[in-house]
Parts: C-alpha cells; sequence; structure tokens
C-alpha cells in the first residue's frame, strides 16, 4: 500500500476543506467554526480512504468507518448546538484580541492549518485499520470496547452538563455529580478512549506503528488543548473549584474522595 500517496490525498482534502472554512471564519469573524469541523475532518479522511486503499471494502474498513463516523456526528453536530447563538469561543477571542489587525492570517497557520495538519497525523489508525485482509478478532472486540467506554464518557458528560446548565439554578455552579464525580473531565477522558479503541482496530490489521496517533491525541487532550487550558480558567472562574479538585480525579475516572 503507498502509504504517502494515500496520506497526500488526504492531505489534499483537508487543505481545500479548512482552506474553505477559514474564509468562510473572515466575514464571520468567528474562527472557532473550525470547532464544529473537526471530528467530521476525521470522518471524510477514513471514508476517503475505505473508496481508495486497495485492502479497503471489508469487514474491519466498515468497522472503522461507521465507528468514526458516529463519533464526528455527534460531536460535530453537539458543538453546533451549544455554540449556536454565542459567538466566538473565548479562547479565539482572546487570540484574535491578542493578535490585532494580524489575526487574519495568523488564524490560517495557527488554527486552521495546523488543525488539519493534526488531523492528517491522527488519523492513521483509520487509514492502517482497513490496509489489512485479517478476519475479525479479538483485538478488534477490545477496540469497539473501549470504542463504547469513550463514547459513553464523552457523550454522556456532555448530556449530563448541558443538563446541568439548561437550569438556571445552577448558574455559576460547578456541576459534581454523574460521571463527572468520577473525573473532573469525562468527556476529554472519553475522547481518548475512542482513538485508542481505533488504535486497536489498527493493531489488528497489522498498524501498531500508528501508536504515535492516540499518544498525541491524549497528550492534547491533557496538557495543551483540553485539561490543561480548561483547568486553568475554571480555577480562576469557579468558586469552590479547589474543593472539587481535592475530591475528584483529572482524567482517570475513579471513585470520589470523601
Amino acid at each position: 500500500m503507498d502509504w504517502i500517496a494515500l496520506h497526500g490525498q488526504a492531505a489534499l482534502l483537508l487543505l481545500g476543506v479548512f482552506t474553505a472554512l477559514w474564509l468562510l471564519s473572515l466575514p464571520l469573524r468567528d474562527s472557532s467554526i473550525i470547532d464544529v469541523a473537526w471530528g467530521p475532518a476525521f470522518a471524510a479522511c477514513a471514508w476517503l480512504w475505505f473508496a481508495t486503499a486497495p485492502a479497503g471494502g471489508g469487514p474491519r474498513s466498515w468497522l472503522a468507518c461507521v465507528l468514526v463516523t458516529v463519533w464526528a456526528l455527534r460531536l460535530g453536530g453537539y458543538i453546533a448546538w451549544r455554540n449556536h447563538g454565542r459567538g466566538e469561543d473565548p479562547r479565539y477571542a482572546r487570540w484574535r484580541e491578542e493578535a490585532g489587525g494580524s489575526w487574519w492570517w495568523r488564524s490560517y497557520l495557527t488554527v486552521f492549518l495546523l488543525q488539519g495538519a493534526l488531523v492528517a497525523v491522527i488519523a492513521s489508525p483509520l487509514l492502517a485499520a482497513q490496509a489489512g485482509a485479517a478476519p475479525l478478532g479479538l483485538l478488534d472486540a477490545a477496540g469497539v470496547l473501549l470504542w463504547l467506554v469513550g463514547f459513553v464518557f464523552e457523550a454522556g458528560g456532555d448530556w449530563q452538563l448541558a443538563r446541568f446548565k439548561a437550569r438556571p439554578e445552577n448558574r455559576g455552579k460547578l456541576l459534581t455529580t454523574g460521571l463527572w464525580s468520577w473525573t473532573r473531565h469525562p468527556n476529554y477522558f472519553g475522547d481518548a478512549c475512542l482513538w485508542w479503541g481505533y488504535w486497536l482496530l489498527a493493531v489488528a490489521a497489522g498498524g501498531w506503528w500508528t501508536v504515535f496517533a492516540p499518544m498525541l491525541m491524549t497528550a492534547l487532550i491533557v496538557k495543551v488543548s483540553g485539561v490543561a487550558l480548561l483547568e486553568k480558567d475554571l480555577s480562576k472562574s469557579k468558586p469552590g473549584y479547589a474543593e472539587y479538585v481535592r475530591r475528584t480525579s483529572a482524567f482517570l475516572p475513579r471513585p470520589p474522595k470523601s
């Protein structure tokens, strides 16, 4: 299989999609529209490889594509619903203010092209999972099970938080029950599990070397754009957060401390 050529096809697709989104963000003055496209971009790569990879079309190819599509549609739809009518995400608004008049081109390089490059790299297990013709086995079952755990934590955490925020009496309060009592970031933990699940599908097809992809995704979630960034903001804006930190795991789920 010509891995370079297949990745090149995906890179060209992502370049076109993220450039179009960047051009749309300029009149909208909203760079956060890229967050809606993050998940669907992975699904687009998976289906592109399904249509073009020589070994594509087998049961594992279908499995990988269906799983990533379910995740992508759920995540993209949730973010679109959550952000509707709220304007630009505060993170991007802050970067826009700091960059001043140069944000129009800086956003292309540091937001849109950067995320496109990350998608191309992190999506590698979705290609590797479609590269082998080995029959489905225990590794595939383990991958699906891990994916299900991740989906429950990510989708369930988002659903619980949305319900909590919809109640006026909870304005300014912390959600510390349900999945949020086991980990301060159930959605991020779930997202990491999903990508390790995709990797197990790749391992079943001989693509163990794509381990760099879930490792990179987990590192980004924990150290860069997810847990670390959110914790910094919440510790300043949410009363009682220090006590919540004392009782509740930051990432890996565990029973809350008394």
